[in-house]
């Protein structure tokens, strides 16, 4: 989310509002904020049960072309990939992808989606047997992908330690995240460097890297009857498979049930997709390649509740798992 969204979300409720027009929804619908970061995100609802889900896009972060990659991935998935996805609702004019503006704000991009069934799991749940479901769906979008022909001219974000490290960070740099001083920086550099030695060495082959979803995170899983479902693949790019698991974990890397998690995740993963010793040994650096991330994320998004909420302790946590990283493997 962009500081100038933060502000003007009065402004991205009129928006919301006054494009509800472009589908087929009921007379007298109304949209609610549900969710602002990356973009805003609103439940439309109306008289007689009606409900989906609108999808602002922000500015500058996905061009059009890109998220028709997006749906097509998606689409892919849930007609060949055995993954149910949200399923995309055409406008009135057929087009999956809106383009439309106000007064005060210009045009954005804007996906309606069916509205699922489903509650977003808690940290503090025993999230065991969502984390088995989850392994063996992140196995079934790989699996997918080492198989599928892209289409032409595909554009997605990468997720690599570049994307994460390098002079144009998709998120920012990580030492301008919130509470970076030079202590932290002492143990975070040494990380950094350890971390793009291993992830050289581990490589790029078809059967680690390749298009992911990249956020699994709890905030994009659904529970409903004992089955968990993913949702929101607005960061889907390419990666490191097992990034995937790392992105699930997220903001939660500390807490003490994640290792029955992880064991989890490889039990669902491997009876659908058989894994290497070498991927189970690197998935700590995909933890860490995350986690530093998103202790850059937490710093250009400072105005979300999130980022907010994380600030003030991410960073000594970040040093603590940095500290077992590099002791492990130094």
């Amino acid at each position: 989310m962009t500081a100038a969204d933060a502000t003007q979300t009065d402004a991205l409720a009129r928006l919301a509002a006054a494009a509800l027009h472009l589908w087929d929804v009921p007379e007298g619908a109304d949209a609610r904020l549900i969710n602002l970061s990356e973009n805003a995100t609103y439940l439309v609802e109306a008289a007689g049960g009606y409900r989906s889900v609108l999808r602002i896009h922000r500015t500058g972060y996905h061009g059009h072309r890109a998220i028709e990659c997006e749906l097509a991935w998606m689409a892919a998935l849930h007609e060949q990939g055995g993954v149910a996805t949200p399923r995309p609702l055409a406008g009135r004019d057929g087009a999956l992808i809106q383009t439309f503006g106000t007064a005060e704000l210009p045009p954005r991009h804007m996906v309606m989606f069916e509205w699922l069934a489903g509650a977003e799991p808690d940290p503090d749940q025993n999230l065991v047997e969502p984390f088995r479901q989850l392994g063996g769906l992140a196995a079934r979008t790989h699996l997918h992908v080492i198989g599928w022909k892209r289409p032409d001219g595909f554009q997605r974000l990468v997720w690599d330690d570049e994307a994460v490290f390098g002079a144009a960070p998709n998120w920012g740099d990580w030492r301008d995240g919130p509470g970076v001083d030079a202590a932290v920086r002492a143990v975070l550099e040494p990380a950094e460097a350890l971390l793009r030695r291993r992830l050289a060495a581990y490589g790029r082959g078809k059967g680690r890297y390749g298009l992911i979803h990249a956020d699994m995170r709890l905030a994009n899983l659904l529970i409903e009857d004992g089955h968990t479902r993913l949702i929101d693949f607005d960061d889907c790019g390419f990666g490191w498979f097992m990034y995937d698991f790392a992105a699930g974990i997220s903001f939660m890397e500390e807490h003490p049930q994640v290792p029955a998690l992880r064991a989890a995740w490889l039990d669902g993963y491997r009876v659908v997709r058989p894994l290497d010793p070498e991927d189970e040994d690197e998935m700590d650096s995909f933890v860490m390649l995350r986690r530093m991330a998103l202790l850059a994320w937490i710093g250009s998004h400072s105005a979300t509740d999130l980022a907010r909420t994380q600030a003030p302790h991410f960073a000594a946590g970040t040093v603590r798992l940095a500290t077992r990283y590099l002791a492990r493997f130094s």
